[in-house]
């Protein structure tokens, strides 16, 4: 791990920011304010410390199955995983976010608490919902070797429901697809549609 999340600076922004919107940091409330967000900020973007790579590279536990065979029977659905995120538009909370993945194993199985840490890490990035489900499909990938590879996420962006628009209760879908055996079978890639939306 190369980056480090720079706690200090967060602190001193923090200051900044709160001086800006014309209240006093030195006040009883405010006081401790900077240091709390900058140990929140260095948690919730964790995952802005590693690669994609190295995000594999941290969950590639993985078991080599004989009984998998390059078949169309063996998909693995983990469904329903909850992460949140940030949106790198307004820096604002993606929440009540579910993410499924499914995939088809060649001869390595992930560990299936791999693949939802995969997802968390994934999350905790300044994001955007499509890239959160792209790069979960490429570590999986990396992961297994899978060709075919299939991730859903449904959630709810705090930039449209509580300012902008302000439309509380809506909800962004994603689904994004890898892998060859998906772009060369139709059947698969809509069994797999099924199988995540279900």
């Amino acid at each position: 791990m190369a980056r480090k999340i720079d706690t200090e600076k967060i602190e001193s922004c923090i200051r900044e920011i709160l001086i800006a919107l014309g209240d006093n940091p030195e006040r009883e409330g405010l006081k401790d304010t900077p240091k709390r967000v900058a140990k929140m900020y260095e948690e919730v973007f964790e995952g802005m410390n590693y690669t994609n790579d190295e995000i594999a590279e941290l969950f590639s536990t993985t078991f080599e199955e004989d009984f998998i065979k390059e078949n169309k029977s063996n998909i693995v659905v983990v469904r329903d995983i909850p992460i949140f995120s940030y949106c790198e538009h307004h820096l604002a909370l993606m929440y009540n976010m579910r993410v499924t993945v499914a995939y088809l194993p060649k001869k390595k199985v992930a560990g299936l608490s791999k693949i939802a840490r995969v997802a968390d890490m994934v999350g905790r990035r300044l994001q955007l919902q499509e890239r959160i489900g792209e790069e979960i499909a490429e570590v999986i990938q990396k992961i297994t070797e899978s060709d075919a590879i299939a991730v859903y996420i449904e959630g709810e962006h705090s930039c449209m429901t509580s300012r902008g628009i302000k439309k509380p209760g809506s909800s962004t879908t994603t689904i994004t697809y890898q892998g060859k055996l998906l772009e060369e079978d139709p059947m698969l890639k809509q069994e797999f549609l099924t199988l995540v939306k279900s």
